[in-house]
């Protein structure tokens, strides 16, 4: 019997039957922009082998206008149409299944064209959107339904009509947005008309042997949302205007709620979608921080959806469904929610990837093939960056040994997993545990290597990561001061304690000492409470007070660059971890020369004069003051000339950055 009874039951929609209830959600990637259309095929495909019962393309613009950004993709010409067939074919290929995602972005639309029902311009684009007459609006809902239909052509099995998120359709819903008085704005009757239109329009344009979903926002967490009544009678209509599936959207991107970073509780939202199971009678999508086996089983099980969006989940592991189905679900490489890959890459019109998965969106450039003439190789540090070349240069069958002092592996993937809100980083360290031992490499803890020992190895792989740096502070070496490393595996700080660094770790450290007890992360109802999140039921879009639990400690964040701390931080996910410290209060201040430390606390002054010199008083600073390469075992074996490779932190000291550690681990690994 199979362990997932539910998540792998197959979906009869009438014309069609999905061999299991998973969808890989969209993501745009950036890749349609390459137009290497046989490297955005493989990116498809190679998820249809690992046995998704359907996925759905990033967004295509359904006209210039409705465009994410100028030149963003669509359905424009002809020539597009066969560029779309070999995506849809490879994957027809491939044995599975393929919608398109119909996506106009509205005011979102980050150009000078923009539209949307009222000229209110978005906080997230510096462009105010032309307010759309009669016309206009005839002319969005045509090019949304030839989209459509040339997406029939195109040989997609299906479309999803983006109504979520705040994008156009969304916009016409919430009164936040739409200040009109015409037959398009005003009562929530004509509010919801637009939507309506396009899906009745499409299904026209399409005929009824065509998927047709419509992605739907349940909860809107921005002011003026809509209410429960009206997302109910919303469903209602539009499954009487000829969708197949309801898929879930969760919040708006410029809602001040976080709704999928790693700091969201697995399965956050999945109580939303219930709500509204038995409204309609057409099947019903769950979607947000679902990324395990377990997780979207339990989901079903308990009646929240009919079927499950997962997104991420697919970039670091495209063998998700089939791995669980072999009951390999231990081998799934998991998806940690980090954003520091893909989200964060495609708003800065990078190419998407995966931290855990380098090979996520470059299945065509960066291949893992066998080797002809295996090497003996030696790897020393079990950090992200040893570890994803370990076990690539084991996939293409060299000899490896991996050698760490430490007795476990992880390397400072130990340490992030202490944090408030990175508990998903255990998930990473089981499953490099997991893959190490199925492997083939042999492993060597508690083993410091020395250039005299590796010595008989073909080449060395060098990822001894980093230690922290000095930051010559007078009275550092005193007993009230501790690095990051001693307060992230437990030493005791006073109640009172200045962080000297606000880069990543310091922000984590600060999480990290601000919290009393278990991180809301692993308590649903506390983290919903912390951020203001409401049932939709009684709280227009979902919206309350937050309810920040009181800090454990009193703390003090200082950097010596005369910025607004933080602002460095992850592009998708600064503002979250700003956010949580400043309802933490935190006192953060910039600019600052750290003068001295004594028994009193920190003597610091501002600015290159060192003027206001004053006294932070603490009980305990600790020092997250940057890093530096640990590359002793580097220069020594460089000096014997012993063919070495340094890779990760012991090549560039830049943060603890896993993503480039593991990206550039593999890619060595299939170099060598």
């Amino acid at each position: 019997m199979s362990l997932y009874p539910h998540l792998l039951a197959p979906l009869n929609l009438g014309h069609v039957t999905l061999p299991n209830r998973v969808l890989m959600g969209s993501m745009h990637t950036n890749l349609e922009e390459t137009k290497d259309w046989n490297r955005v095929a493989e990116f498809y495909a190679t998820r249809a082998r690992g046995g998704v019962g359907l996925m759905v393309t990033g967004g295509m613009a359904p006209n210039r206008e409705g465009g994410v950004f100028p030149g963003a993709s669509g359905l424009f010409s002809p020539e597009d149409i066969a560029n779309h067939r070999v995506v849809s074919g490879r994957v027809h290929e491939a044995g599975g299944r393929i919608a398109m995602q119909i996506l106009h972005a509205g005011r979102y639309a980050y150009g000078p064209d923009c539209v949307a029902p009222s000229a209110i311009k978005s906080p997230i684009s510096p462009f105010p959107p032309k307010e759309l007459d009669e016309a206009g609006i005839e002319k969005q809902i045509a090019d949304i339904a030839t989209a459509a239909a040339r997406a029939r052509e195109a040989g997609y099995d299906g479309v999803e009509v983006m109504g979520s998120e705040g994008y156009f359709l969304n916009e016409f819903l919430v009164a936040h947005t739409n200040k009109r008085t015409d037959r398009w704005g005003g009562t929530a009757e004509n509010r919801m008309r637009l939507p309506v239109e396009v899906v009745r329009r499409v299904r026209q344009a399409v005929g009824e042997d065509f998927i047709l979903i419509y992605r739907i926002s349940l909860i809107d967490l921005v002011p003026e949302g809509q209410s429960w009544d009206e997302v109910v009678t919303l469903a209602r209509a539009i499954e009487g205007a000829g969708a197949s599936i309801l898929n879930t959207g969760i919040g708006w991107h410029e809602a001040r709620i976080p709704t999928i970073a790693t700091s969201v509780p697995r399965r956050a939202f999945a109580w939303v979608t219930k709500k509204l199971m038995g409204e309609v009678r057409i099947p019903i999508i769950t979607s947000n921080r679902i990324n395990t086996p377990e997780v979207a089983e339990a989901v079903l099980a308990e009646g929240c959806a009919d079927m499950v969006s997962m997104a991420r989940p697919f970039l670091a592991d495209p063998e998700f469904v089939a791995k669980a189905a072999a009951g390999r679900a231990a081998e799934i490489a998991p998806c940690i929610a980090c954003n520091q890959a893909c989200l964060d890459h495609t708003f800065a019109g990078k190419i998407s990837s995966c931290l855990v998965n380098p090979r996520a969106c470059h299945e065509t450039e960066l291949k893992l093939d066998p080797v002809a003439k295996p090497k003996r190789l030696a790897v020393v540090g079990a950090g992200p960056a040893g570890l994803s070349a370990a076990l690539a240069l084991d996939t293409r069958g060299h000899e490896v040994t991996l050698f760490d002092k430490a007795d476990a592996l992880g390397g400072q993937l130990n340490l992030a997993r202490q944090v408030p809100g990175k508990e998903e980083f255990h998930g990473l360290v089981d499953w490099f545990t997991t893959m190490v031992a199925k492997s083939g490499i042999a492993v060597k803890l508690g083993t410091e290597a020395t250039a005299e020992a590796l010595a008989e190895f073909d080449e060395v792989i060098v990822a001894t990561g980093v230690r922290p740096r000095d930051p010559g502070i007078p009275g550092q070496r005193g007993a009230n001061v501790l690095s990051y490393i001693d307060v992230l595996k437990g030493a005791v700080t006073g109640p009172r304690v200045a962080v000297v660094g606000a880069g990543g770790i310091g922000f984590d450290v600060a999480e990290y000492l601000t919290q009393a007890g278990d991180s809301p992360t692993l308590h649903l109802d506390e983290w919903l409470a912390e951020w203001g999140v409401a049932d939709p039921g009684t709280a227009r879009g979902g919206l309350a007070a937050p309810r920040a639990e009181p800090p454990a400690r009193e703390v003090v964040l200082l950097q010596r660059k005369p910025e607004k701390p933080g602002r460095k931080l992850g592009k998708t996910t600064g503002w979250i971890h700003r956010a949580t410290l400043q309802a933490k209060g935190v006192k953060m201040l910039g600019g600052v020369n750290y003068e001295r430390i004594d028994d009193t606390g920190l003597h610091v002054s501002t600015g290159p004069d060192r003027s206001d010199p004053r006294l932070i008083p603490v009980d305990t600073v600790v020092l997250c003051a940057g890093q530096e390469s640990e590359r002793k075992l580097a220069d020594a074996l460089l000096a014997k000339g012993i063919f070495t490779h340094v890779i990760g932190g012991a090549d560039l000291a830049a943060e603890l950055d896993a993503k480039r550690a593991i990206d550039q681990g593999t890619r060595l690994a299939a170099s060598i």
